[in-house]
Formats: structure tokens, sequence, C-alpha cells
């Protein structure tokens, strides 16, 4: 097949119009076209008034080394790249336990499925619920505010992710990405997340897929145990032996894949205890800040603001401030809202969701600052949680004791006043705001370089410094603040204990986690024999 790139047509165009488009730049009739598929779809807007689609397609002629001949100076055609996934040779080494793999975020639902598909019938355990336990237990925090701190937002089937947006975003290149998206689109997500410039499922569609892709683990021979928490490890002359689960199970175990996700904090404190390496790692804190969708279609789509194809509209934003640090948006939630994903009492923590129509009234995007572990109160291997915790706790307190989440309008914050009443702009967060300072909630430095990059990103994109836009604190789980040390083998010193995902410092989304989920399979592929 032949790769072709640099295909424009209107936003309002239609396939006819994308094979004319092909037709023309290949200098060919339609007899000569055999089939056609979209690669890559992005968006240029760059010009007032005016946007296009732009796609690359795979094409399959009558006469391809011809055309390549003709062109061959083109660089918007090439020969299409191998494009599909290969499993890798299994090793000899012989399994007298299946492979175990504890939680059931990306990683651990790839890592899984990649061994049931090599036939391996793994066993994976899960210290939260099934998804809709996991859907109850979570409305309940958020109507209530009993937390359920084993079955949250955090914890469960399908990870943080689940209860997010469903960005399938990455910058990472690896064909393990397609088969990522393949293994979605299998699983039910939406078919164009495989071209799509900006690929998202949705929570409410992704909730779906989670379960499907469980579906297949069991019907390959694993097995999925739901309110099962790895509390122990056992381990004999370096090697990882057994695993004790819920404080009085233990099972034998050779093979471990430790997919915990990023906020497995007292998982965390075990394995250190147990000899396990761990390094603080940098990540981000802040707030999440919301305005309403309908600007920022305006703003980012003009005339063409509210297109049916256009859907609605994002950003991504960067500031480096005068103090060295930057401030970002994140995992930006075109029609989401705002969500309390606390995973420990005492603790306010945001985030943010989007369903698949993205139609809510609100945009949100994390606004973050990045942190390392210098900032961090000590050069403990788990300074980096408590450091969360801090903040975390002060947005509690501040927020009234009862998981409500402290909030301040972008004019008071930049004014540095307290903000009294909220404006047009009315704050998604469930439970419910209560509105203060953010400067008791957040380090001084964070303040500082939020104060300042405000009101360059509004000069990048009008309105974010809106005096009644919402910000709402406190963001603290970006990203894992640990990386669990393992080798060019992705084991750990001690044998049969695989780290992976997000967690585990090795990956940042869910592409990137199940990436890296399909890698630590493979690695475990390579030296053992499926068991039998």
């Amino acid at each position: 097949m032949i790769r072709v790139a640099g295909l424009k047509i209107p936003v309002d165009g239609n396939k006819t119009q994308l094979e004319q488009a092909l037709l023309k730049k290949l200098g060919i009739s339609g007899q000569e076209l055999l089939d056609f598929k979209i690669y890559k779809q992005s968006v240029d807007a760059r010009k007032a008034g005016i946007i296009y689609f732009v796609y690359t397609v795979d094409v399959k002629l009558a006469k391809e080394d011809a055309i390549l001949k003709k062109l061959r100076n083109n660089r918007d055609v090439s020969v299409s790249p191998r494009m599909v996934y290969e499993y890798v040779k299994t090793g000899q080494n012989i399994l007298t336990h299946r492979p175990v793999i504890a939680g059931t975020g990306p990683a651990g639902l790839f890592a899984g499925l990649l061994l049931g598909k090599m036939g391996y019938r793994p066993l994976l355990l899960e210290r939260g619920g099934d998804v809709d336990t996991r859907i109850a237990a979570v409305k309940k925090f958020w109507e209530t505010g009993k937390l359920d701190p084993e079955c949250n937002v955090q914890f469960g089937e399908g990870g943080a992710g689940t209860f997010s947006d469903g960005k399938l975003t990455t910058l990472i290149k690896d064909v393990r990405c397609r088969k990522v998206l393949e293994v979605l689109i299998e699983a039910g997500a939406p078919e164009e997340i495989i071209y799509s410039y900006k690929p998202h499922i949705g929570t409410d569609k992704l909730r779906t897929v989670v379960k499907n892709i469980r579906r297949q683990i069991t019907e390959l021979g694993g097995e999925i145990r739901f309110g099962t928490k790895v509390t122990d490890l056992v381990i004999k002359d370096g090697r990882i032996t057994g695993v004790t689960v819920n404080n009085n199970e233990v099972l034998d175990v050779n093979v471990l894949v430790l997919a915990l996700g990023h906020s497995a904090r007292d998982t965390f404190e075990m394995l250190l205890a147990r000899g396990v390496e761990i390094t603080p790692k940098a990540f981000s804190i802040g707030v999440r800040i919301e305005h309403p969708q309908e600007q920022v279609n305006l703003t980012q789509y003009k005339e063409l603001a509210g297109h049916k194809n256009l859907g609605a509209a994002d950003y991504k934003l960067a500031y480096h401030a005068s103090n060295g640090r930057s401030a970002y948006t994140f995992c930006m939630c075109p029609g989401g809202v705002v969500v309390a994903a606390a995973s420990e009492e005492g603790c306010v923590v945001t985030n943010g969701m989007s369903e698949y129509a993205r139609d809510a009234e609100n945009a949100n995007s994390a606004l973050l600052v990045g942190v390392s572990p210098r900032d961090f109160p000590s050069d403990h291997p788990l300074a980096g949680v408590e450091f969360q915790r801090k903040w975390e706790s002060k947005a509690f307190h501040l927020g009234g004791g009862n998981y409500c989440a402290p909030a301040q309008l972008v004019g008071d914050f930049l004014a540095d006043r307290p903000s009294v009443r909220l404006g047009a702009v009315k704050p998604s967060y469930k439970k419910a705001v209560q509105l203060s300072e953010l400067k008791r909630c957040l380090p001084d430095y964070v303040i500082e370089t939020l104060r300042e990059a405000i009101p360059a990103l509004d000069k990048k994109m009008r309105g974010f410094a809106r005096p009644d836009a919402v910000m709402t604190g406190v963001e603290t789980r970006s990203s894992s603040p640990i990386r669990i040390i393992r080798d060019e083998n992705f084991e750990t010193r001690i044998k049969g204990l695989y780290p992976a995902g997000e967690g585990a410092g090795y990956a940042g989304g869910i592409v990137s986690a199940a990436v890296d989920g399909i890698k630590v399979a493979e690695a475990i592929a390579k030296i053992y024999a499926p068991f039998s």
C-alpha cells in the first residue's frame, strides 16, 4: 500500500471530496484506485474563518510501483509502513503458577489481555470493585461525602482513566499504540479513534470498553478478582515466591506485575519495606480551571463554532515564568465536569471528566506547575507522596472538611483577594465548592507562577483570564510521585517482580500505560513458556 499525506478538504466536506483530493494528488483516475483507509486526521485552523481537515490515507492501487516511481520526489507519498503487531516468541522456562497482575488499569488490563492471548491464563487482582460497583461507590461519595478508600475514582476496574475524558493522545511512537487502539475498538470504542487527531472515548463509553476487555481475558482462561488488595510480598533468595492479599491469604507466584496506579500509596509503603527500590519523581500540582464551553468554541473556531463536524473545542497552553518554573494546561476536558477524586480520607483531590458527546456546559482543564524532588520535604523515596498529602489535606480543611473543594474566581485570584460570590460561570465540581483563597492550599511558588501565567495564557487564547472563570483546588495526581526501579528486562532487583504503567513511573496516560503493560507482558513471555 501507499501512504499519502497532506490531503486537505473543507470542514464540511465528505468522503467523496477526500477521494477526489487523493486522485488529484496521485494524478490517477478513479479506476486505478482500489481502496483507501484514513490513517490520520488533523485540523488546520490557522486562517480566520477557514478550517480544513487534513488527512493522511493508506491507498491500495492497481499499479503502486509505477505511482511510487512517478512521485518519488513527493514527500507526501511513500510506502505504507507495516503496522501489524507481532507477538514475541515465547521462552522455555517453566511457570509453576500462572502470572499474577496487581491492578486493572490500562497497564494491568493490557498485560493481562496479551498474556491471555498467548495462553498464560493470568490472574488479575484489583483492590477496588468492578465498573458497576465502582460507579455506585463514586456516586455515593459525590452525593454524600462518604468515601470508600478501596473503591473510588482512583481504585477499581479500569483505573483512574475510567473517570476521565478517556483521552488517547500520546507522545510516544510505537507500533504497540496502534495495537492498543485496535483492541479498544474491538471492545466497543468509536472507530474514529484509530485516526482522529485528538482521539477520546469518554467516560461513558470507556466503562463498557473496560468490561468487554475483562470479558475477553476471562474467555481466554484468565481470572479477575475484585476487592483483592496485595498487602505483602513473600521473597526468598532474591525472588518473589508469593503475595499476601487482604492481609489473610497467600498466593504462590513466580511472576508478579505491579500495575498499581499512581495513588496506591499504602502499597508503595509496603514495597519499600520489602526492599523494592523506589525513587521520588517529578510531577505537577495546581487547580482545575473552568470556562463556558461556548466561549472556548468561539475563541478557537470563530464563526464556525458549533459546526457539527468540529465538536467541542479544546486547547493546550504553556508558559515559562520568570521564576524558572512552567505552568501548563493538562488533561483538558471539553464539555466536561470537575470531579472529586480523593482516595484517602481527609484529602480533597480534583480531576476532570467528559462523556463521549462532550456536551456539558463548561470546559475544564488542569492548570499545573511542575514540582520536583528538590521541592519535597525530604529525600525519602516517598517524600512526593507526603508532599501531595500536605496540600490535599489543606484543601480538605479549606473546603470545610466535608470534601467540598476550595474555589476562587480568576479575577479575585489575580487581585489576591478572597472570592465571596460566583459570577456567570457555575462550578461543576461535585460535591460542591467553598469560595476561598487558593493560596492557602498551594505552595507560594505555585501561586506566584499561576498569577504570572494566567494573563500570559490569555494572550494566547482570549478569555482564559476571564474574571469569573472558576479555579478549583487542588489537582495533585497529574502523574505518579515515585518510580519503581526496573532493569532493561523490566524486572526489579527482586526477580519475578515487574513494575508497569503510570503508577510505577513509566507512563502518562491511557495509551502509554497500556503500551507499557504490553511491553512487560512481552518481557515475561520471552522468558517463560505459556502456563499449562
